[in-house]
């Protein structure tokens, strides 16, 4: 298929921001300049942590109504519905997320195996939510995954613990197939991943023998992940399953290099941007490649990446809603690309955390940090909200 005949518009405003009233959107550019403050950002997340931590009653409600709203879908599933369905509206498709991770006793992680479960059975009743994501950290202790990286013995009581995860992660993937949702499983720190993979790998075998139920997380800002897709795609062949595969470029640089820095060993990461970047499109072209057997998601906010992608699916005459071929950005988050993927009719998906305001403010922090302006330049967000007030002709 000829390219020229290939348009995908990524900086089309109308289309980015047709979702949001004029008031939405002046909101959103309120929050947006606020972010773009780094001062305002470490001290507000710091002031926030502290106040929660407090429980002063005030602080709540200013989270829900500011940086809770830009990103989060709701406190409870019932909560996301409104939202689900306006985005519906726009042809854009929801990954649920309950916001919990980091957490330590068995009741918190049974908690959150009974709201992941609850989510899917909410999914199971939304055409428009065909997966939803859990953490591996909101289910299983720490302490736990790291001795299991470091391949050392567990205790009789370990061993009791991690068969409860092993059991929880599996009843999660198992109601997943019986309701036809898949599951994506995040991808972690690098000292516990090598246990996280060993337990999505085992979930994959069982669930992905005839459709891609159970989706691994693949970090390609680390160096050693483009090697390892393809090492999954030939195990999961030889295994006779499909592999399930969420491409991401990774989430904890910073503490990466920290902990290399004091414990003496190689970054993971990669040395450059670029190197990133090019491993990042190899898996891309790799997906798209072998679409037939590996269920993927591009979930990036990258618009060169997710060019690329929509231009391979485009050029290859696959079908645009390819069920193994899809997209998604954090919901508050690259519009510009969601929805004018969505308007080309490509299966994209806005990813939304709910949960209470407790349990999500974590998550939020590296949103706000994400979003914080560069050496004082507004963000790439911030200038395509304000382009589009401009052609509003909003104030």
């Amino acid at each position: 298929m000829d390219e020229s005949h290939f348009q995908l518009d990524f900086s089309n405003t109308q289309i980015a921001f047709a979702n949001k009233s004029d008031e939405e959107l002046k909101k959103t550019a309120w929050l947006f300049g606020m972010m773009n403050k780094p001062w305002l950002v470490r001290f507000g997340s710091k002031l926030g942590l502290i106040a929660l931590n407090l429980r002063l009653p005030f602080v709540t409600p200013i989270i829900k109504a500011t940086i809770f709203r830009q990103f989060c879908g709701g406190t409870t599933l019932l909560g996301c519905q409104q939202l689900i369905d306006k985005l519906w509206h726009f042809n854009t498709l929801t990954v649920l997320d309950y916001g919990a991770e980091g957490k330590e006793t068995e009741k918190d992680f049974n908690h959150t195996m009974t709201e992941t479960m609850r989510a899917i059975d909410f999914a199971a009743s939304n055409t428009s939510v065909p997966v939803v994501s859990t953490k591996i950290t909101g289910l299983a202790r720490l302490g736990l995954l790291e001795k299991l990286d470091r391949k050392e013995a567990l205790s009789p009581s370990e061993e009791n613990e991690y068969e409860n995860v092993l059991k929880r992660i599996d009843s999660i993937c198992h109601h997943g197939m019986d309701q036809g949702v898949g599951v994506f499983i995040d991808a972690e720190e690098t000292w516990i991943q090598d246990s996280i993979d060993d337990i999505v790998n085992k979930m994959m075998a069982r669930y992905n023998r005839k459709k891609v139920i159970v989706y691994n997380t693949f970090q390609m800002y680390r160096h050693d992940r483009l090697a390892y897709l393809k090492q999954s795609f030939e195990v999961a062949n030889a295994g006779d399953y499909l592999l399930g595969a969420k491409l991401v470029r990774g989430a904890y640089m910073e503490k990466e290099a920290a902990r290399a820095r004091d414990m003496g060993y190689p970054n993971p990461i990669h040395s450059s941007k670029q190197a990133c970047d090019d491993d990042f499109d190899d898996a891309v072209r790799f997906v798209v490649e072998h679409y037939e057997r590996i269920g993927s998601c591009c979930a990036t906010h990258n618009a060169k990446s997710t060019y690329l992608q929509a231009q391979l699916i485009h050029e290859k005459g696959i079908p645009h809603d390819h069920a193994h071929l899809n997209f998604s950005q954090l919901f508050g988050m690259s519009d510009n690309l969601t929805f004018n993927l969505a308007k080309a009719g490509y299966n994209v998906a806005k990813y939304l955390p709910f949960g209470p305001v407790r349990d999500v403010v974590p998550y939020l922090i590296r949103r706000a940090q994400e979003n914080t302006a560069v050496s004082g330049d507004m963000s790439r967000e911030y200038g395509m909200i304000m382009e589009e007030m401009g052609r509003r002709g909003i104030k």
